[in-house]
């Protein structure tokens, strides 16, 4: 997987640039045991998917190049092996089409992942992810629940046109009834599919596909499969009190790099829930640092 890059402008000179290689970064807060593992977040997705199908027989995963490829990026890796054709469905190319059968599945009470094989196809699906999916809750006044997730890489990645780079965070994080998580490490992907997958309302699940082979160190805790995040809370990763930068998915790589090699006592806060960039969080952090940049 090809790192990130990041232009560096020389000191002394606005023209001279040079390339500078990010790698990930843990969390400055985090100390980890000897129990603790390495898993990249391509591998904590695939556990995830797998310990939840294991669990609840209503889950199920469709999308295009899911099955017999085992995904695009070989997220659902094993899975039509072990769970069958039934519940690893490979789909033609109209996610328009299998949106709206995952979104009447979730009416009937399972809970289907929908796998958007980059998140700019799910502009062919907008109207069932918003209308039905997102809607359907208030438009029933609570008695119709929504328990499906949208899933897959969005915003920039390798090798890939503007078409297939777009950034759909804050699309998707303006429609009420849709909660939108978009995490860093592998702990936080996979405790936060899991609670994706759990929760009762539709939830927009946005990887990136610069993240998929880079490896995290997962606590003992979070390799247990009943582990789960809750939905709603923002992470603070490094702890300061001069700056509080506010980022989410990879971004947070490249604040933590910042954290690091500055002298500012920078505080960083991981936002995974993209709607809920929560007021009452940002008024309480300011009283350890005033200054807060997103």
């Amino acid at each position: 997987m090809w790192g990130i890059l990041r232009q560096k402008v020389g000191a002394g000179s606005s023209s001279a640039l040079s390339l500078q290689r990010i790698r990930p970064v843990a969390s400055a807060l985090r100390h980890y045991s000897s129990a603790a593992k390495e898993m990249t977040v391509r591998e904590a997705l695939n556990s995830a998917l797998d310990e939840e199908m294991s669990a609840d027989p209503k889950v199920f995963l469709m999308g295009e190049e899911v099955g017999e490829y085992q995904g695009a990026y070989k997220i659902s890796k094993g899975l039509l092996d072990k769970y069958g054709p039934e519940r690893v469905l490979d789909t033609p190319i109209t996610e328009a089409g299998f949106t709206g059968i995952g979104v009447g599945a979730a009416y009937y009470g399972l809970k289907p992942v929908v796998e958007f094989m980059t998140f700019n196809f799910s502009m062919q699906a907008i109207d069932h992810i918003i209308n039905s999916a997102a809607k359907s809750n208030y438009m029933s006044a609570g008695q119709i629940s929504v328990p499906i997730v949208f899933r897959g890489p969005n915003g920039a990645a390798a090798g890939v046109g503007a078409q297939h780079s777009h950034c759909y965070a804050s699309w998707y994080a303006s429609c009420p009834g849709l909660k939108v998580l978009a995490p860093y490490s592998s702990e936080d992907t996979r405790g936060l599919l899991k609670a994706a997958i759990r929760d009762p309302d539709p939830v927009v699940f946005l990887e990136n596909e610069l993240l998929y082979g880079e490896s995290f160190p997962v606590s003992a805790e979070a390799l247990d499969s009943s582990f789960c995040l809750p939905i709603g809370k923002a992470k603070i990763e490094r702890e300061g009190k001069d700056v509080t930068i506010t980022a989410f998915s990879k971004m947070v790589g490249y604040a933590l790099k910042v954290c690091l090699s500055h002298l500012l006592q920078l505080s960083l806060m991981l936002y995974k829930l993209m709607r809920i960039l929560v007021k009452r969080i940002l008024i309480n952090q300011r009283k350890y640092s005033p200054n807060i940049y997103t």
